[in-house]
């Protein structure tokens, strides 16, 4: 990504909030916040002309302007304390404000038409979504801020202490061949010069850093990611024994972690041995500049120690880039993790579903269907169901023909395809995959999973006991990892007992009976026909036992070819 190309992301990012429904609020505290700041400015340029007042007070024994001074800097430093407290504590509350409206508009479009899964569909290569929204926009919003509030600060101090600097200076005459030359405002001319130089020696020095702070970012995110995959994959590691294997692979991304940090520490290192070393210079720098003017009794000690202020704030102002060079490093990283983030969801949002849903009649009609590979290799070419409502179909053929992937383009998330899928307007779908996904909390949001409202006390305990899940009826408001606690079998009954609360029309099991028994499957689809006898049933699985539940079966080839008969 070119500087251009930097700039406009970073302007896409920034500018989303600043124009949202928030905007007043958002750019009134802004200002608040800047408003102080410049106020801050205002005291320190106080604080410098009292540097002039109290020196020379001491130069001329004035004891009796002694206290008095002394009071007026409390005072004024007193007050400087509160607004600089005061400054960061409300950006602070800025930052939080545009971190919660950011981390909702991507988590909305992540979670939105199935990006999340998409984003894996597609093989897109953006790694860990999970860290860019909470850790990229957080440092986004923060880092941003930092610097836009510091810039505009400085510009202020370089305004401010620039006119003093230069009524300080006055006139400096070089002697050229006998020629004189009269420089006026020298000591802001030389600081200028000397910024403008310092500040190009740190880009030179400190350019790589923002590479090497993307990487880092990236690599310490994939082994974190790489133990969060054991967590959640403890059992069947252990089962295996592959203690020793995953061992390596820590070792591995952790060797990458402390490869690249090594290189950040090493040019970390010389950017700071040319800050720090341009910071000591320009401590020293205007007080030789100063000295003849002081020495000739041009200026008192009060003006050689007020120049000196005055240069040190118009050095700093203009110097703002050399010691914030490693904060844009970190902050042109995360607009690229997050404008790289951005554009692949936007690839994602742009696919079409393979399958178009058209409402109309009490069936289920597919028509056409195709489905076919991410390598464009067919698995199924034009495929038509008429399906009754009550009707129960079930999909087999061997593994790898295509049968998940039907249910998936059945679904709309499978975007690699076409077709029509035509049923009665209002009809809710249901799909069970093999293993359930159990979100975290209670058993009472895992069993109403992915309804957001719970039914009653007595709804819950009775689906669980219809299931043969009795035993956990009195634990629904028990917070803990139910996907740890029970076994793959209970989970998918409780699977069962989510059709029976929620009631849909059609539901799609994927080997959603994998893990039971003959007699335990046999009894959880008999209770849904009981149960819900107008609800259509559309199952995928192996199980020969299976065809005394179904009416018709749908035989994939996996090249194509299809034959549906009755059972």
């Amino acid at each position: 990504m070119g500087k251009r190309g930097a700039l406009r992301a970073f302007w896409q990012l920034f500018r989303g909030y600043w124009n949202s429904e928030h905007k007043w609020k958002a750019r009134g505290l802004l200002a608040f916040v800047i408003g102080l700041n410049f106020f801050g400015v205002y005291l320190l340029v106080r604080i410098n002309s009292w540097y002039n007042e109290f020196y020379n007070a001491l130069q001329q024994y004035q004891a009796d302007q002694f206290w008095p001074l002394v009071g007026e800097f409390l005072g004024v430093a007193m007050l400087y304390i509160v607004i600089a407290v005061y400054a960061i504590y409300l950006r602070q509350a800025v930052q939080i404000k545009w971190r919660t409206w950011l981390t909702d508009e991507y988590l909305s479009r992540w979670l939105g038409r199935q990006v999340y899964y998409r984003l894996q569909v597609l093989n897109s290569d953006t790694d860990n979504p999970d860290q860019r929204i909470s850790e990229d926009i957080n440092q986004f919003t923060n880092l941003s801020l930092q610097l836009l509030i510091g810039f505009l600060k400085q510009l202020t101090t370089l305004a401010a202490f620039g006119v003093v600097l230069w009524n300080l200076s006055g006139a400096f005459t070089l002697n050229l061949g006998g020629q004189e030359i009269v420089i006026y405002g020298y000591m802001f001319w030389f600081s200028l010069v000397y910024s403008a130089i310092g500040t190009g020696g740190a880009h030179l020095v400190g350019r790589r850093l923002i590479g090497l702070n993307f990487e880092q970012q990236r690599y310490e995110a994939d082994f974190r990611f790489n133990m969060m995959r054991v967590r959640e994959n403890s059992e069947s590691i252990a089962f295996y024994g592959g203690e020793s294997a995953e061992n390596r692979g820590f070792h591995e991304r952790f060797a990458k972690v402390i490869s690249n940090f090594w290189q950040l520490m090493k040019q970390t290192k010389l950017l700071n041995f040319y800050v720090n070393g341009y910071a000591q210079l320009a401590v020293i720098v205007p007080l030789i500049l100063a000295a003849p003017q002081y020495f000739a009794g041009a200026i008192a000690l009060g003006g050689l120690m007020q120049t000196a202020s005055a240069f040190g704030r118009v050095q700093d102002a203009l110097s703002y880039f050399v010691e914030s060079y490693d904060t844009i490093a970190q902050l042109a990283a995360v607009v690229r993790r997050l404008a790289t983030f951005t554009e692949h969801m936007e690839d994602a949002e742009g696919v079409q579903a393979g399958i178009q849903r058209q409402a109309g009649g009490s069936a289920l009609t597919v028509g056409e269907l195709k489905v076919q590979l991410p390598d464009s290799r067919v698995l199924l070419e034009n495929c038509s169901l008429h399906l009754p409502a009550g009707s129960r179909l079930l999909v087999t053929g061997a593994s790898g023909c295509g049968k998940s992937t039907l249910l998936r383009s059945l679904a709309g998330i499978w975007p690699y395809g076409a077709g029509k899928l035509q049923m009665k307007a209002g009809s809710r779908l249901l799909f069970l995959p093999q293993r359930p996904y159990l979100p975290l909390g209670s058993l009472r949001r895992a069993l109403h999973y992915p309804a957001t409202v719970s039914g009653s006390d007595s709804e819950l305990q009775a689906a669980l006991t219809k299931v043969g899940l009795e035993e956990f009826t009195a634990r629904l408001d028990e917070i803990d990892d139910w996907s740890r606690i029970l076994s793959l079998g209970e989970q998918q009954r409780l699977a069962f007992a989510r059709v029976l609360l929620q009631k849909p029309d059609w539901v799609f099991l994927d080997e959603a009976t994998s893990a039971l028994d003959e007699p335990r499957e046999a009894e959880m689809y008999e209770m849904l026909q009981k149960e819900l006898p107008q609800m259509g049933i559309v199952s995928v699985g192996h199980r020969s036992t299976l065809f005394a539940q179904h009416q018709q079966e749908l035989k994939l080839a996996g090249d194509g070819n299809w034959e549906l008969r009755p059972i």
